[in-house]
């Protein structure tokens, strides 16, 4: 797929860990249809980048310190709809992969992908083709097809993911205030 109009699709990177960040722009920047717009280290600057930048597509990491990429995607498709979101993770569940999609995002593609996998995954978003990496599609037919009952039963099972980031917060010390301005909620959700 061709960049628009002869224009550079306009990519934000939006991931916690340094190197892998600086992996991923050095990546794109040797593909000319792209540039590498903004960076952000947690889910707050990358909520703040697209607001600022206004790019095409955003590369996610769903694990982020001070707010999840669960809760950033969240926030970002409300800014715009028509920003392409890909999530780039090492989660394989099957709840993290229907979050994503049922937030808005358009791709999901673990972080173990080949370079190949990622510009295809990249280019299959831009061109409004929803995309999910192979491993995940298997793993989450295989939940709902009657196998892997390790995946469907664990001890956070039957907690929602805004649970789940919440749980994970309190773990990294936060308290219930700094938790509601992080995920936009009520002090009453949080406790």
């Amino acid at each position: 797929m061709e960049a628009k109009n002869d224009e550079k699709w306009r990519v934000l990177i939006a991931e916690d860990e340094t190197l892998v960040r600086e992996g991923l722009k050095a990546m794109l920047s040797s593909d000319p249809s792209f540039e590498v717009v903004a960076e952000a280290a947690d889910g707050m600057e990358a909520i703040r980048s697209v607001e600022e930048t206004k790019p095409d597509l955003v590369l996610l990491d769903l694990n982020m310190p001070k707010m999840s990429g669960i809760a950033a995607l969240r926030n970002i498709r409300k800014q715009s709809e028509t920003v392409k979101i890909l999530a780039l993770t090492i989660h394989e569940g099957e709840e993290y992969v229907l979050d994503v999609f049922r937030l808005g995002g358009n791709g999901y593609c673990l972080k173990e992908a080949s370079r190949e996998e990622l510009f295809l995954a990249i280019r299959s978003v831009l061109a409004g083709k929803p995309y999910a990496s192979p491993e995940i599609l298997d793993n989450v037919l295989a939940v709902y097809m009657g196998g892997k009952p390790e995946a469907r039963e664990g001890p956070l099972t039957h907690l929602s993911v805004r649970e789940q980031e919440i749980l994970k917060l309190i773990g990294e010390g936060y308290s219930v205030k700094e938790i509601s301005e992080y995920l936009f909620i009520s002090r009453r959700t949080v406790e």
